[in-house]
């Protein structure tokens, strides 16, 4: 995995159960939401 730099922050959310907290980074929330962002049309040939 890179080193990061200073200049690359990924946002953290924290997700408050009856358990505990935990902290995703926003990108590891998002896929646990099934939630994805497409950059290009779908083509499926």
């Amino acid at each position: 995995m890179e080193e990061q730099t200073k200049s690359q922050l990924i946002p953290t959310v924290i997700e408050k159960t009856p358990q505990g907290e935990r902290a995703f980074d926003i990108y590891s929330r998002l896929l646990k939401e099934r939630i994805i962002f497409l950059g290009s049309a779908i083509d499926r040939s």
